[in-house]
């Protein structure tokens, strides 16, 4: 059985890296409530896109999004004011994949970590596998996890509303080019990727989707090369409006207070 060094102090990297991830969608703000149908047709392109990034009003959804460096899903519930989200991140060294989720209900949230691929690995934390509350109490950094901040999870509102151009090219299709050294538009993508961008960053190009319910369905940005790094996606979907499951405490046997081993690896 081969036993791999360091790795649990690895892991607990990996775990930090993805609580840090999934801290990061804190929301920026963006669009307020969708406005009342216009009595005339809309002039603005960006206007109505903008109208259609959620506001709350369109019951629990499912989304998903990426960048440069990772990989989010769940879903967000606007009545329970809470969000179920995912990541995970694979060991370049040792080849496991840790799988972290998080569930915030107001004030409340549980934690989840599972690890695959460690077949021949030993030295790996063992964890309930089962959801974890966490006091915030415990927290001596709180901001190594997420919180119920609003419901554009993959702020798209920001962004497009740095838009300098939008363009509707079909049916419900938007094209335009955003700049990203505007407003909030930075930090929804990435301070340290904007910077490195230089005055490419004010000349990023994006397509949107809206769905026939008038839901945006999704946001693309094709962020370009820059330096030594090489062009990426900035990728945002939303889907399941109204139909997605609600959230809701987990119970009995499906929960548990987190053990100190799981602060010790959201705080490294």
């Amino acid at each position: 059985m081969t036993q791999a060094p360091g790795s649990a102090g690895t892991t607990r990297r990996a775990v930090g890296t993805l609580a840090a991830m999934l801290a990061a969608t804190t929301l920026l703000g963006g669009c307020g409530p969708k406005s009342e149908p216009a009595a005339e047709p809309r002039t603005s392109p960006k206007e109505a896109l903008l109208d259609a990034v959620p506001d709350g009003t369109e019951g629990p959804f499912r989304f998903s999004g990426k960048d440069a460096t990772s990989d989010l899903s769940g879903v967000v519930d606007p009545e329970a004011k809470g969000i179920d989200l995912t990541a995970a991140v694979k060991d370049p060294e040792h080849g496991f994949t840790t799988r972290m989720s998080f569930l915030v209900l107001q004030e409340r949230i549980w934690m989840k970590v599972k690890f695959t691929g460690t077949e021949g690995l030993t030295g790996l934390p063992k964890l309930p596998n089962r959801w974890m509350e966490l006091d915030r109490a415990r927290l001596t950094d709180p901001d190594t996890t997420p919180t119920y901040e609003g419901v554009d999870i993959g702020n798209a509102g920001p962004i497009i509303e740095a838009a300098t151009t939008v363009e509707e090219k079909s049916d419900r299709t938007y094209a335009g080019v955003v700049d990203l050294t505007r407003s909030e538009a930075a930090e929804a993508v990435g301070e340290e990727e904007v910077a490195a961008l230089g005055e490419a960053a004010r000349q990023v190009p994006f397509t949107a989707v809206v769905g026939p319910d008038g839901n945006l369905a999704s946001l693309t940005l094709d962020v370009p090369a820059a330096g030594k790094a090489k062009a990426w996606a900035y990728v945002v979907k939303y889907v399941d409006y109204g139909s997605a499951p609600k959230l809701a405490a987990p119970s009995g046997n499906a929960a548990q207070p987190a053990p100190k081993l799981a602060y010790e690896m959201l705080m490294g």
